[in-house]
């Protein structure tokens, strides 16, 4: 596994040309209403032919009625007191583009920060973006749908992507940002409001800086960040207030995984705070290319459903392999502060199941967790692989352990509702509540 420092020295954030381009100079007014997006694009495609440089969104509201679709070379910066505002109507997010939707690849609507195989992209500065997604996309319920059903099952059958076309009509929500399949990306210093979907989505990325981020959003899958099929990502200084998974580390999901075949490696989560309906720190359950070499860092995580979470199913293969967690804290967990899982919500077929091996746990500490300190169940014939936990403190929780099909599970200094637990003690396959 590579140390920090060497995952760090593939990280670094893009520079851009000293040239600024005013989204006022193109016809944009901060009066809310005017749509801008006219302005905006015309500022990032002069931008991206002069040889790259800023795109200014200077102090006011400003109001766009359609996504914001980056080109390389471009650092979209809003001056403290900025303000973009997104369009509620989903028409606006048409043509249906080239996206990836929990793990399957499809044609749908835009995200609201779209860049397709972009190289040196950012969005910087103090101002804020506002989804407006509660206005309409967050009321779309898209779990268990029919839209939802037919896409996975064209990922399991393997159908042409150019035929899995959704958009209008359809009601799979897109995400805030999404950056597919782009090099040296850089998010920096903004807030969040009310996203549609998932907030920061990097896919097929390499060299991606997300740091000084706050997100204000609890909307139904409003994950925080979610890494997928993207190499060397760093994720530092930013605070999560989401209705979903503060972080969530994919890698495609079923066939649609394995075929793109691209692992998420080479990640580093530190400094961060969370606050989450559900899950803080998570890996899966979308992860069938495989995730490797994940460093969580000194974060925070103020109230959750389950801490420190690691979870797949029996349909997904791949594996998540070399995890360092290390120096967390924990606040309040619903259900268990520690958690290996790979049964998670069913499966369709069950005839691959995720390798977990190699997990270094350590300095970690929880006040509080409602179901189970430590959860740790593998599946029979696979078990959890090489896991182990040092120097663990969780105050108050009614069960210290569930634990099955783990092999060379090892605890050192772990201490639970004030005893102290010298090994695993295997009690079954119990189920805990989930998101």
């Amino acid at each position: 596994m590579p140390s920090v420092n060497a995952i760090l020295h593939n990280i670094s954030p893009p520079k851009f040309r000293n040239a600024v381009y005013d989204i006022t100079q193109y016809g944009a007014v901060a009066d809310g209403q005017t749509d801008s997006k006219p302005a905006i694009d015309k500022a990032i495609s002069l931008c991206n032919s002069e040889g790259g440089g800023e795109v200014l969104i200077p102090k006011g509201k400003f109001y766009i009625a359609g996504p914001v679709v980056f080109k390389s070379h471009v650092n979209l910066h809003f001056d403290d007191g900025a303000e973009l505002v997104f369009s509620a109507n989903e028409k606006d997010y048409l043509p249906a583009v080239l996206t990836l939707w929990e793990g399957t690849e499809l044609y749908n609507y835009s995200p609201l920060f779209y860049a397709w195989e972009c190289t040196d992209i950012a969005i910087t500065g103090r101002g804020t973006v506002n989804g407006s997604a509660s206005k309409n996309f967050a009321q779309w319920r898209p779990q268990n749908s029919p839209e939802q059903n037919t896409l996975r099952q064209m990922g399991t059958d393997g159908v042409p992507v150019y035929k899995r076309v959704f958009g209008e009509g359809a009601h799979l929500p897109p995400d805030m940002i999404q950056f597919f399949g782009c090099r040296n990306v850089l998010i920096d210093g903004i807030s969040i409001l009310d996203a549609p979907y998932w907030v920061i989505h990097p896919v097929l990325c390499n060299n991606v800086t997300v740091q000084n981020v706050t997100i204000r959003s609890l909307n139904r899958n409003n994950d925080g960040c979610d890494p997928e099929c993207s190499s060397n990502v760093l994720i530092q200084h930013c605070d999560f207030t989401v209705g979903d998974d503060g972080i969530a580390i994919k890698a495609g999901r079923d066939r649609d995984g394995w075929r793109i075949g691209q692992p998420t490696e080479n990640i580093i989560v530190r400094g961060c705070t969370f606050n989450s309906k559900t899950n803080g720190l998570c890996i899966g359950s979308e992860m069938s290319a495989g995730v490797r070499n994940v460093y969580f860092l000194d974060d925070h995580i103020k109230k959750c459903l389950s801490a420190i979470y690691f979870k797949s199913n029996l349909d997904r293969g791949g594996y998540i392999q070399n995890i360092s967690v290390n120096n967390i804290q924990c606040d309040s967990a619903r259900s268990a502060f520690i958690r290996f899982e790979n049964n998670y919500h069913g499966s369709r077929g069950g005839n691959a199941p995720t390798t977990f091996r190699y997990f270094r746990i350590s300095n970690v500490t929880c006040r509080y967790s409602g179901e189970a300190g430590i959860y740790a169940v593998g599946v029979t014939g696979h078990p959890l692989q090489d896991i182990a936990l040092q120097n663990v403190t969780i105050q108050n929780t009614p069960k210290d352990q569930v634990v099955d099909n783990a092999d060379n599970l090892t605890y050192d200094d772990v201490l639970i509702s004030g005893k102290r637990l010298e090994k695993p003690t295997i009690t079954g396959p119990e189920k805990l509540h989930t998101d």
